[in-house]
This record gives C-alpha cells, structure tokens and sequence, in this order.
C-alpha cells in the first residue's frame, strides 16, 4: 500500500500559469539547464547587469529568444510558472536528466582519473594494459607532473553523499560492448573550495591524517535471534563482549570503541507470547563502561514459546539497528546478525518493516554500515539453510570487500561461532587502537582477496579490516571536509581500469516528491493488476494495465500502441525514467515473459513480491527529511529533490 499521497504531474496546468518547454519528443520531461561560471540573470536579454548565479544552479526553461547576436533563455527554479530572468544559453548546460554521480568509496580501487575529453578516457580504456598505464598516470600526477589529458583527481578520502551532498551531473553517458559493462560519462561540478586535485594540497591533508584519525571511534552493534533456540548463542556473544571490554578499558579506549546488542523475533500478532518483533537492549551510543553494557543485557534471554514459523523477521532487527543508532557519532559502524533462521521476506504479511534484503542493504549502504551475518547452519534448520544463504548473501554484500560478508557456521557449533565473535571484535579493537597512535588500516580489499581460500577467522579478520579501511577514508573525508575535485566538466570510466568489477561510481536520480508519488502511484498499479491476473488465473496482464492506466499516462496512445512490447514502452513509468543508462527487470517485462511465467506463480510472485518491497522502500525515502535536497535555483519546497540510487528504481 502506498500511504503518501500520488499528487499526479500529469494534471494539466491552470490556463493563467506558463509552463516551461517540453523537451523534443517528451509529454512530461522539462527542459532543463545548469548554470555555468559566471552565469547572471537578467531582467530581460541583453540587459547591462544582472545577478550573479552560482555555478552549477539548475533552472527549468521557459522562453527562447535571440537577441544582440546572442541565444537568451528564459528561466526559472521551479516548474511552476513562476520565472526568475534571462540567462545568455551560453552561460548554461543542458541537464535531460536529473542524474548525478556519486563516487563510491577508493579502499579498494585506484582513484578515478577525471579527463579532458572523451578521447582521453576512450584511449586508456582500449589500451591492452589499461589498468598498469592508469596507475602510472596517476603516480606521474601525484608526483607533481601535469598532464594535459587529466583534468582532476578522485580525493584521496571518502565524501560521502548522504552527509555532505555534491552535484555532479551526468551530461552524456555511452555504454561500452568493449570492456563489456563499462560506461563512459560526462559530468560536470564545481565545488566551494578546491578539492585534493593539486599536490601541494594533497601533501597538506595527508600531513593532517594521523592527527585526525585518533579520534576514529567504532560501534558494533549485535543484532541477534533471540527465539527459543538461540540461549546458548546469547550467552556466548556477552561473553565475548565482557572479555573485550576489560581489554579495552585497561587500553584506554573504552570511549572510542563502543558495543551495543538488539534482540528480534517474530510477528507478535500471530503470537502474542513472543513479546516484541525488535528491541533495543543496549544502543552504543548510551553505554557508558563495559559494566554498563553487561548490566543492560543482562535480562536478554531466549523466548519462551515458538514463532509461526521457522523464518524470524532479521529485517525488522537490522532495521532497528539501523534506524535507532546515532551512526554519525562513529566512524566505524558494524551490525553483526546473529541467527539460525531465514529472514521473513517483504512480502510475507509476518513482515514489520515489508522490506526485502535489497532494499534493506541499501539503507545500511546509506549510512555506511557494514553488515555481517553470522548464520548458524543447525540440523533443525536444514530446510531453511539455501533459501536464508542466499538471503543473506544479498544482505550483506560489500563493495569493500568485494564480497558478501557472510559467514556460515555449519552444525551451528558453539565454539566455531564464539571464535568468529571474538576475531571480528578483536579486530576491531586493533584497529581503533590502530587509529588511536595515528595509524590506518593497511591494505585494502585488493590485497585481503588475494591468494588462497582463508580459514573462517582468517576470513571475517580480512573483511573487517577491508571495510574498517574504508571507513577510516570516509571518517578521514568528514573530519577534513574533504570536497570533490574542482573542475568544470570532464570524462571518466564508472569502472576501475584495473578491476572493471569495481564501480568508481554510484548513479543517483534526483526525484521530486512529485516524481516519486507519480512512480509510486504506477508501481501499485502494476502490483494491483498483477495480482488481479493470478486472481482471475489469467495471463492478459497488459490489456488489463492498459484498461486501468490511462488516469496517470499523460500520452494515452501508448497504451494502444501495438508496438508497446514492455512496461516502458506502455508509458505508465515516468519519462524521468526513459533513457537511463542503465535498465531494470520491471521496465523491461514483458507481455510474453509474463505469459510464460503464468505456467510458474513462483516467477510471478517473487516479480510482485519486489515491487511490494519497492512502495515501502519509496516510502521511507518520502518520509526521509533529511536527506532532501534543495538544488540551487529553486526556492520551491516542491522541488526538493531525493538522490534515490540507481539500484532501488523499478
């Protein structure tokens, strides 16, 4: 269910209020201009003065006229009817998209070389040793030695987007057959400051480091089963707690690294005897000593009666931690899952949080938690042990350490499952303390993933120190206030040249209010045909959307178009959405695909199943406050804009 309100863009305009200009071929899509340098807005065109605009200010345009030789746009913040002034279309960039870069985190890649052109970037990309002729390009420019061909420089550390938003807007993008899933983009940005892009500067702040990273203070924050068989699994993670706290108090550290446990079962609906779906025991952000955490979680104990069924709701746990910690006080920020059960998926009605592991990864992403799951494979639960693998794979997939960070204890054994407890809060404290005499994690994710299969503890040791790496970057990026690098346009490869796995960058959708109540508003409707089909066992799936759409399709002959093979092409997702660089399963089903999964209500349901996980993930970023972002030109709270990730759109 959507529970905010679908305020359609569809609605046509009152006839008293313009209307900015469609772009060519769209019904929908505004056009949409970014400010360069310099940029003023005038009274009319070819005025003596104007106001000066910050750079990289996004305007919607209204009116096109020549004058004194030159191209005038009339313009305004919002899509309103309201206008601000003229702009010379000199002085602006077209912006089709509402689409930004954010880079991902450098622990384990090179940093992305930003180029002049798109030759540049294409040169290094189709050279037979990409990844070796980078690194030394990137070396000759930290050394000092100018290159014509780069422009700028990923920084050194981490600026992360969801505590210090940056515009860097994607003006063209060009998907590669050669290296295969590789895109080239063009993107603009300009920052208040500049960034580390100069050696003199990068000395400086690499000077700074080992006084700013005493400071770096870690949080792990249990999240365990606590249902009728997890008694013996509680007992070990306090004791585990209790002997690492003693070393960390007579180290000195016990305000820099601090514990905190949340216990989860099931749906107290279905048995009222359970007591609670999540609840938090000890939050680190209010332990105050060792003693303290041992005195809050004394009273955590296993349930005394069975749930409905073998799955617990882990979601409902991991999103309470995820919610209720004050992450921000922490550099490194770890949620430990501890169960011997599947997760109660989105859309099971049991569900609290009717979110599914995807969406649930993307939120811990945001906040840059790392999560790791500790699955106890006991007999009881062999049924249930691929079906919750693979769940939690998907969970707590990392791009740090280019691996999912689960570990599986087969038999659920207790002595196995406590030496994985005590290793990961070991290294923890190893590296807090690390960090304490101004050292950072060595290495990388790189170096971690490198020759044979580890052991178990080997294994979570690596991860732990892979992720608290990056998170030292990311800690390093906030304490400094790091920025992206001051250029103005330029070219880069989304992937590492080296490692064409690793992504150097995440795309982000800025979306209005508007916009995300228009998609939710289509994706309900997807999900309420969908499941009428099953209902009247029938595979017309598409002839019912298009008998029940046309309220929220501004361009209703799509819906009759004979050539209308998927969603997209039916027009019911937003034209927002149409020419992305990157494509999704839901855009791209199709009538036939849904026919022939008609033989298999598995295929359909699990399809309905994410797009139910979906509505509940757009509701949280509507109800998000934080995180909505007023661009510059606008004044209109109605064009507040969410940086929704590529990954959660359908």
């Amino acid at each position: 269910m959507v529970l905010f309100a679908a305020t359609s863009l569809y609605t046509a305009p009152l006839a008293a209020a313009a209307e900015p200009l469609l772009l060519p071929g769209k019904k929908t899509l505004y056009e949409r201009v970014l400010t360069r340098p310099g940029a003023k807005l005038l009274a009319s065109p070819g005025a003596a003065d104007g106001k000066p605009v910050v750079a990289l200010s996004r305007f919607y345009v209204y009116e096109r006229q020549d004058a004194g030789g030159k191209q005038w746009v009339k313009v305004g913040g919002s899509s309103r009817g309201n206008t601000d002034g003229w702009l010379d279309a000199a002085q602006t960039i077209p912006w089709k998209q509402q689409l930004t870069l954010a880079f991902t985190n450098p622990a384990n890649r090179s940093r992305a070389l930003l180029f002049d052109s798109h030759d540049s970037v294409m040169g290094l990309l189709k050279a037979p040793d990409a990844g070796p002729k980078a690194d030394e390009l990137l070396k000759s420019v930290e050394s000092g030695k100018a290159d014509p061909r780069v422009v700028s420089v990923e920084p050194k550390e981490y600026v992360d987007l969801s505590k210090k938003f940056y515009l860097l807007p994607i003006l063209q993008a060009e998907a590669l057959s050669a290296p295969a899933n590789v895109r080239v983009l063009q993107v603009a940005s300009v920052t208040a400051k500049p960034g580390d892009a100069s050696p003199a500067e990068a000395q400086k702040r690499q000077q700074e480091t080992p006084a700013v990273i005493r400071s770096f203070s870690a949080a792990v924050v249990f999240v365990i089963d606590t249902t009728i068989s997890m008694g013996p699994y509680i007992d070990r993670t306090r004791d585990a707690v209790r002997r690492i706290s003693a070393k960390i108090e007579k180290a000195g550290l016990a305000e820099q690294v601090k514990f905190g446990l949340i216990g989860f079962r099931s749906s107290t609906k279905a048995v009222p005897g359970l007591e609670y779906v999540s609840k938090v025991y000890a939050n680190p952000g209010e332990v105050k000593s060792g003693k303290d955490f041992m005195d809050k979680v004394a009273g955590v104990s296993a349930a005394t009666v069975s749930s409905a069924r073998f799955e617990e709701d882990a979601y409902a746990g991991v999103m309470e931690a995820l919610r209720q910690v004050h992450w921000n006080d922490f550099g490194g920020r770890y949620v430990v899952l501890i169960t011997d059960a599947g997760a109660i998926d989105g859309g099971n009605e049991l569900s609290e949080t009717k979110l599914g592991a995807e969406q649930v990864r993307i939120e811990a992403a945001q906040l840059g938690v790392a999560v790791l799951g500790l699955h106890l494979k006991t007999p009881a639960g062999k049924a249930n042990h691929a079906r919750a693998e693979k769940q939690y794979r998907t969970l707590t997939q990392n791009p740090q350490a280019r691996r999912p960070l689960y570990y599986p204890i087969e038999s659920g054994t207790i002595e196995r499952f406590g030496r994985q407890v005590d290793t990961l809060a070991d290294t923890v404290v190893q590296m807090v303390q690390g960090a304490s005499r101004g050292e950072l994690v060595a290495g990388s994710a790189q170096s971690v993933q490198s020759g044979k299969p580890k052991e178990a503890d080997e294994q979570i040791k690596a991860d732990a120190l892979a992720v608290g790496h990056a998170m030292q970057l990311a800690y390093l990026g906030q304490q400094k206030g790091t920025q992206v690098p001051d250029l103005f346009t330029a070219w880069l490869s989304d992937r590492d040249f080296a490692h064409p796995e690793l992504a150097t960058v995440d795309v982000r959708v800025l979306l209005t209010k508007n916009e995300l109540s228009n998609l939710s508003e289509a994706i309900k409707l997807i999900l309420d045909k969908g499941e009428e089909s099953q209902r009247n066992d029938t595979a017309d799936f598409f002839n019912l959307l298009r008998s029940s759409a046309a309220h929220i399709v501004r361009d209703p002959a799509k819906l009759n178009d004979p050539k209308a093979k998927n969603l997209a092409d039916l027009g019911l997702l937003g034209e927002y959405l149409d020419d992305l660089p990157y494509k999704s399963r839901v855009m791209n089903l199709t009538a036939d695909e849904w026919e022939t999964w008609s033989a298999s209500a598995r295929q359909q349901e699990d399809f309905l199943d994410g797009l139910r996980r979906k509505l509940r993930h757009y509701q949280l970023y509507h109800d998000d406050t934080d995180r909505w972002i007023m661009l510059d030109g606008s004044r209109d709270p109605g064009e507040a804009v969410y940086p929704v990730p590529i990954d959660a759109l359908p």
